[in-house]
């Protein structure tokens, strides 16, 4: 939104330059800071912390109908304004995307067509065409992934058999054998442990034929080829392989061969309880809650017992219910998060408000640190596997997630707490010591960070027949690195520590042909550069490197004509359109940090994006960041799985903006300071 001329604080037509012929004058940019610190300040719960809405796609709604449905639970009225939700979302070809404004996708369209016939659609209803339509004119039913196909297997909407097994012996491996759990992502652990209780089990929910989906599969479901396709071209290789072994897994369930599946069970179900334990709800997420809560069923728990009751109320403080629509949508809606961000929110906002000059000693911040320091994780999860003789450390991403800290929001509260001069100094001094020592425990060998694990690098599970959700493995990433880099640089560390130079290295050498750097936990490579930059910089890097001036060069030439820069997550898909979609805040603000880390202060790309920022900033001090046409729905500038699930960080357009703009002043400040000596 363009500030409108009458308004005094304008940047108009006239407003003199001071810096350049794009550069606007730093009164209108110190202006633009103060109006977003105000703003930020105002977003800080009473007990300190920061938290905005995860926004995802509408798999979520569809999931929570066919959950509720499934087990005869949930409360009605809310099931109704999920719907509304669903069906705000279709879109004009009949599906439903991933992402605002991208393609329709199979599976997301049988989830949303299957919840809203649960709810009483007709299949006449104009809804209902256009998406049986579309879902028919895609392959139908049988070219979903196998997490959908496994839910519709539990209302007999699809055949056991049809589908990858996901046995619960899985569990049964030693922590030594190359195929133990814990070589999977830790994301993928708990969705697949509670998933292979209820695959065990075998639920299955007779509903009225008028609310089954046989008319989406092509053909007819009594003539769909149901079963698994073999690899043509790869006679041998590992997908054969593993869907060889699966056909015998099959076989073993049809003939009841199981002789360690009550040994596995028990196992399963005493890793699921375990890890509900410090906890809000199975690793916090949303696809693992729910399949724990199906898996508790299955195990024969009663809606009365604690552990059902403590799991489905965890797992309904996700959703976020308007009963009465929004300002933006006046219809009833209720909608579900996948998960919930205050440490990571925090310890954001925490950062962009020091860096724009709020003091280490004013009380919002101390009570930030307060709350970020009392979620220091002291307990050893998951990751303890790999790294079993270092002491707990660093952070976990939601409001409780004992068993999984992950290595990105440590580094992040460690650049937050730098920003903080805290009464007990000697408490945040260790706590930071701590995390640093955990973080560096959890460098892989390549030099690089991952998220959770260390070394989860096993591409051989990538061909495991139920891997198809695109995430069995969390492997190190430039972005995370890049992000560690800056946190160590902080703290005092730099290239003479071999730890450090092993990180720069690994960074460099997966820098993209045009100088990009891919960003596997924000959209894309907007993202991945930026970090990579900052890191760079904040470690010394001469920024006349070649790799660095490639960088930059490759952002200033993917900048949109508006002055702003954009990446749709489609970029995923088709890496030709790295850098390119419509203009977001978080987005430009990334890169004005990422050429700024580049060394470039001067050129008409930095000037163009700070007046973009300026422009588009409302007079409350925030950004929108909607996706155009899609009901204020915002636009996916997150990464949860690359090419299979994005989000919205609705913090996102608020805390990097202002970094962006405080960033730009202080390197202005620096160099009229130069110019004055």
């Amino acid at each position: 939104m363009s500030k409108s001329s009458s308004n005094p604080k304008t940047v108009t037509q006239s407003a003199q330059p001071r810096f350049g012929r794009m550069d606007l004058g730093l009164e209108y940019v110190t202006e633009g800071i103060a109006r977003a610190r105000d703003w930020l300040l105002g977003l800080q719960h009473p007990d300190g912390y920061w938290c905005g809405e995860l926004e995802a796609d509408s798999m979520l709604e569809s999931d929570y109908i066919f959950m509720h449905v499934l087990l005869g639970t949930g409360d009605r009225g809310r099931m109704e304004r999920a719907v509304n939700e669903i069906v705000r979302h279709q879109n004009e070809d009949g599906g439903w995307s991933n992402y605002p404004n991208g393609p329709s996708n199979i599976s997301l369209g049988v989830k949303a067509y299957f919840a809203l016939k649960l709810m009483g659609w007709s299949p006449d209803h104009p809804v209902m065409v256009k998406a049986r339509n579309w879902v028919l004119a895609n392959g139908g039913v049988t070219e979903c992934n196998t997490f959908t196909k496994i839910y519709l297997c539990f209302m007999g909407q699809y055949e056991y058999d049809a589908v990858p097994a996901v046995p619960p012996e899985i569990v049964l491996f030693p922590k030594w054998c190359y195929f133990n759990i814990y070589e999977i992502s830790s994301w993928s652990r708990a969705i697949l442990v509670p998933l292979s209780i209820a695959y065990a089990k075998k639920p299955f929910k007779k509903i009225p034929p008028e609310q089954g989906i046989d008319e989406l599969f092509v053909g007819g479901r009594k003539n769909a080829h149901l079963h698994l396709k073999w690899d043509k071209k790869r006679i041998l290789g590992w997908r054969n392989i593993f869907l060889g072994l699966d056909r015998i897994a099959h076989w073993a369930e049809r003939v009841h061969i199981r002789p360690l599946r009550k040994v596995a069970l028990r196992k399963a179900e005493k890793w699921m309880l375990e890890r509900f334990e410090k906890s809000d709800g199975l690793g916090a997420i949303y696809p693992a809650m729910l399949n724990a809560i199906i898996a508790l069923f299955c195990l024969g728990y009663t809606v009365d017992d604690p552990q059902l009751i403590r799991a489905m109320d965890e797992f309904e403080k996700l959703g976020i219910d308007n009963p009465e629509g929004e300002p933006h949508y006046p219809t009833p809606t209720f909608r579900m998060q996948p998960c919930v961000s205050p440490v990571w929110d925090t310890a954001q906002a925490v950062y962009a408000l020091g860096e724009a000059g709020v003091s280490k000693t004013d009380p919002c911040m101390v009570k930030a640190a307060d709350w970020l320091l009392a979620k220091e994780v002291r307990q050893k999860g998951d990751w303890a596997v790999k790294v079993p003789n270092v002491q707990p450390g660093g952070w976990y991403f939601e409001f409780n997630n004992e068993f999984y800290p992950d290595v990105d929001d440590s580094a992040q509260v460690l650049l937050a707490l730098n920003c903080v001069t805290h009464p007990r100094e000697r408490n945040q001094h260790d706590v930071s010591q701590r995390a640093l020592d955990w973080i560096f425990a959890m460098q892989c060998k390549n030099g690089g960070w991952a998220s959770f694990d260390r070394d989860n690098t096993k591409m051989i599970f990538q061909y495991i027949p139920f891997a198809d959700h695109n995430a069995m493995l969390d492997p190190p990433t430039v972005d995370i690195t890049g992000r560690i880099l800056e946190m160590l640089a902080n703290y005092g560390y730099d290239r003479r520590d071999k730890r450090v130079e092993k990180a720069i290295q690994f960074v460099l050498k997966e820098q993209e042909p045009d100088g990009s750097w891919f960003g596997r936990w924000g959209v894309n490579y907007l993202y991945g550069t930026f970090l990579v930059l900052r890191g760079l910089e904040a470690m010394g890097m001469w920024n006349h490197e070649p790799a660095i001036q490639q960088a930059a060069e490759w952002i200033r030439m993917v900048q949109n004509a508006d002055g702003g820069w954009g990446e749709t997550c489609g970029s995923y898909d088709d890496p030709s359109t790295r850098g390119i979609g419509p203009s977001t805040p978080s987005q430009t603000a990334w890169a004005v940090l990422g050429l700024l880390a580049a060394g470039d202060t001067r050129s008409d790309s930095v000037a163009k994006g700070i007046r973009w920022l300026i422009e588009k900033q409302r007079e409350d001090g925030n950004w929108d960041e909607s996706a155009d046409g899609r009901n204020n729905e915002a636009t996916y500038t997150g990464t949860g799985f690359p090419r299979v699930f994005y989000l919205a960080y609705h913090l996102y357009r608020d805390y990097f903006p202002l970094l962006a703009l405080t960033t730009y002043k202080r390197a202005m400040e620096k160099e009229a300071e130069e110019a004055a000596a």
